[in-house]
């Protein structure tokens, strides 16, 4: 291959979501992955891309919707290219109201999605029928969204994976012994370590997710949202739930109690996964910036250096804007990120 336009540097979803990126604008691109695609938090069985709630409107919900307007047509251009299904469905989300309070607020949000949502997508409120899928509501009544979307994080990856390949990328474990390409650094929770070297306080830190998934079928049906608990019926015939959000921990990459007390949870709250078996557990550390938003951008004092770091649980949902945004920036020098998504934003 020639000398690549960019390199870059973590082959999780931020990483091969900015090299497709700049790959569809006619850039050649090398891949570094010191492990192997995935291998961190990227590597998955959630794949939750739920919105924020659309009030208290800013600059970083309006990004986050953009995304996921942008998703299903980004994610169709993906496996046409590769012939890999990310498994991507806009299926909507449900979620129980627990009381009049909270319902008063569901109904006051029906009216600001249809103008923050641009109409394109709904925020409901349903009175509960019963169907084994839906979440016990105290109240009777159940949020129902049409924004929130879904993919396998696996197959997702797999997805860019097969389309990069496709159009000539190459992946390689260790750079060469000089490469004066733009770097890109989207290497997670090592990263932010990487960053935070010699600074007075850490630019951001790690919180370890565990996640399971039950073969049951759901295919089609909504995600549900309980009690801060993601269920989801993906298109391969499991259902993936999680995740915990650990400070502290020994093994990174080990399940435990915590995991069991989260199958117990969506048992109790979906009854019909009572008797379906477990066939996956999954642990690893996401990458939280201090200011809790994507760090994005021009890495300071580096010139020819980019981050995009930060995804933490929202970094599937973000991809598709992230990966379009940083090649604006990498290839084009224009500058769309917003003020909380920088660097600076986290120093």
């Amino acid at each position: 291959m020639a000398t690549p336009d960019i390199t870059v540097h973590g082959a999780g979803i931020f990483g091969l979501s900015i090299a497709w990126a700049c790959l569809q604008r006619g850039a050649r691109v090398r891949v570094l992955e010191v492990a192997h695609p995935g291998a961190g938090s990227s590597g998955g069985l959630v794949g939750a891309l739920a919105p924020h709630v659309p009030d208290s409107w800013n600059n970083k919900k309006a990004f986050q919707l953009d995304s996921l307007l942008m998703a299903e047509s980004w994610w169709a251009a993906v496996q046409v290219a590769g012939g890999t299904d990310p498994l991507y469905a806009r299926t909507g989300r449900l979620q129980p109201i627990t009381d009049a309070a909270a319902l008063a607020l569901a109904q006051a949000r029906t009216v600001t999605a249809k103008t923050l949502w641009q109409g394109r997508a709904d925020w409901q409120v349903i009175p509960a029928t019963g169907t084994e899928w839906e979440p016990y509501s105290p109240t009777g009544w159940l949020i129902h969204d049409t924004l929130t979307a879904q993919l396998h994080p696996r197959a997702a990856l797999a997805a860019l994976l097969a389309a990069l390949r496709a159009k000539g990328v190459t992946f390689n474990s260790t750079p060469p012994p000089s490469d004066s390409a733009p770097q890109i650094w989207a290497t997670g929770y090592a990263g932010l370590r990487d960053l935070s070297h010699g600074l007075p306080r850490p630019l951001g830190g790690g919180v370890k997710g565990q996640a399971a998934a039950f073969q049951f079928d759901a295919v089609g049906l909504p995600q549900v949202f309980v009690q801060g608990l993601h269920i989801i019926g993906h298109a391969d015939g499991t259902v993936a739930i999680g995740s915990t959000s650990e400070i502290t921990w020994d093994d990174p990459n080990s399940t435990d109690a915590q995991l069991d007390a989260l199958i117990a949870k969506a048992r109790a709250a979906l009854p019909c996964l009572a008797q379906a078996p477990v066939i996956d557990r999954w642990a690893a550390i996401r990458p939280r910036a201090r200011s809790r938003a994507p760090m994005l951008g021009e890495w300071p004092d580096r010139p020819g250096h980019f981050i995009a770091n930060g995804g933490f649980k929202i970094g599937f949902g973000m991809a598709p804007k992230i990966a379009e945004a940083m090649a604006d920036l990498v290839l084009d020098g224009h500058d769309t990120l917003p003020e909380g998504f920088r660097v600076t934003a986290s120093l």
